[in-house]
């Protein structure tokens, strides 16, 4: 069965983690034990060994009344009887004392000592406990004149190890409760901010998107997660009040003409008109049906461009002959308004782009200049080349842009207090849907304006497929 909770799995990972690491320090704890156990008993029967063979020098019958001395001075009180022998160098015994007894003396062990060596042994059967012995040669003038055998009883070292491992075994289920409990109450403490956010997250819809998620102060993770959550907000919140204002501009711009050929319609149905009255009713609904259909084809191109499908059938376009002809399209509203359109500098070009949709943008900024210019004014359009970008300029002697509203006027309905004061027309979706197909083109916009001077705008088209670098 999968855990779903975090809390959950932080304990049990934590608590495995902490079982794992205790094992491995207690399988350490153990093996230094033992063998600092056993090191230390070899090291103490040596020096129980040197000290009875200096003892024993010079003595021909008895037993050092020392010998118990020794071992005590060496292992302490002893819970058993040490083991000790003493042998000529044929091996026979001259003195002894030892319990448990029948511990043999091994032909390994009686060779090494005829020949110097000292020799430890670990001999079982004499008793419950395996017995250690240590058989050292005592050696005079270059030879050896005894053999000195003295022994342990493991007992208290297998005692020793043994309750090593009991109080290991009985404080491992303590720890490993411990620390799950502990693991517990602090991975439920460090979530605790998770709880809040789900909790605000559940209260925040597209009514209450303003709401932010609590930060704790801590500068952690989960402060920076709830950070990046309140930035998404942010962002949604504000897409959702464009949504919302794009769409009040969307109807109002829809209403407007149809509020007036409704209105024409049912003022020609009161009456018999005239053919003439009738004709000039459908001229002027056909030119409000001309504004909404130019309006919603904008709509749809903007649409299309949100969802990244807008169409781009790319094929080579001579803009130089592109713009003489949006020129010739645009001169009968310049010469309408009394604007001077003249064609600035002109090189040959070739972009690959769609010829539809170029000329549209073009149209456009000329269009959005001559609209925007005084009469005597003057409007020019350039093309020239420049690092692998087609440039197309569109300089005009207008208004120029308000201080703080360069950005704005390429959102969509956007149209400044000033063109709406002075009764301009249009939907304000022009520079909208000139931005949206610059950038389709892989390309980008650049806009100087000076107030009361006039603006320029320059398009940036890329001369290959491809964005030049």
């Amino acid at each position: 069965m999968k855990i779903r909770s975090i809390r959950t799995r932080i304990t049990l990972w934590y608590t495995s983690l902490l079982a794992i690491t205790f094992l491995i320090l207690g399988v350490a704890g153990f093996t230094v034990v033992a063998y600092t156990l056993y090191e230390e008993t070899d090291s103490a029967l040596k020096s129980v060994a040197v000290a009875l063979a200096e003892k024993s020098k010079g003595e021909t019958a008895g037993l050092p009344p020392e010998v118990g001395e020794v071992f005590r001075r060496f292992f302490g009180p002893l819970p058993v009887e040490p083991y000790f022998e003493w042998r000529d160098p044929q091996g026979n015994i001259r003195k002894e004392f030892h319990e448990p007894a029948g511990i043999p003396f091994t032909p390994e062990a009686k060779r090494s000592a005829m020949e110097g060596i000292a020799t430890y042994e670990t001999l079982s059967g004499a008793d419950a406990y395996p017995v250690r012995v240590l058989t050292w040669p005592v050696i005079d003038s270059g030879r050896v004149v005894s053999v000195v055998r003295v022994g342990m009883s493991r007992m208290n070292l297998y005692r020793s190890t043994y309750r090593f491992l009991l109080i290991m075994t009985i404080l491992l289920p303590f720890a490993l409760a411990l620390a799950g409990g502990g693991g517990w109450f602090f991975a439920r403490r460090a979530l605790a901010p998770v709880d809040r956010m789900i909790e605000t997250a559940h209260e925040i819809d597209a009514g209450r998107l303003h709401a932010r998620l609590e930060l704790t102060g801590a500068r952690d993770e989960l402060d920076r997660l709830a950070d990046t959550l309140n930035g998404m907000l942010g962002r949604l919140d504000a897409a959702f009040r464009e949504m919302r204002q794009f769409t009040a501009d969307a109807s109002h711009e829809l209403q407007t003409p149809l509020t007036i050929i409704r209105g024409e319609m049912e003022v020609a149905l009161r009456s018999k008109r005239s053919p003439e009255e009738y004709a000039d009713v459908l001229r002027s609904a056909l030119e409000e049906i001309k504004r909404i259909s130019a309006l919603v084809e904008g709509l749809l191109l903007l649409a299309r461009s949100d969802a990244g499908v807008l169409r781009m059938d790319r094929t080579p376009v001579d803009m130089a002959q592109l713009v003489e002809e949006v020129l010739g399209q645009a001169t009968p509203l310049a010469r309408t308004k009394g604007v001077n359109l003249k064609l600035g500098r002109i090189e040959p070009l070739e972009v690959p782009g769609d010829l539809s949709h170029l000329r549209r943008l073009l149209l456009n900024l000329v269009d959005n200049a001559i609209k925007y210019t005084p009469s005597e004014g003057r409007v020019k359009v350039s093309a020239e080349s420049g690092g692998g970008w087609a440039i197309f300029s569109v300089e005009d002697t207008g208004p120029g842009i308000p201080d703080g509203e360069e950005d704005k006027i390429f959102q969509r309905f956007y149209r400044s207090p000033e063109a709406r004061s002075g009764g301009q027309g249009g939907s304000g979706l022009g520079l909208s849907i000139v931005k949206s197909i610059v950038e389709a083109h892989h390309g980008k916009m650049e806009l100087e304006s000076s107030p009361a001077k006039g603006s320029i705008f320059r398009v940036f088209l890329p001369m290959e497929s491809g964005k030049p670098d």
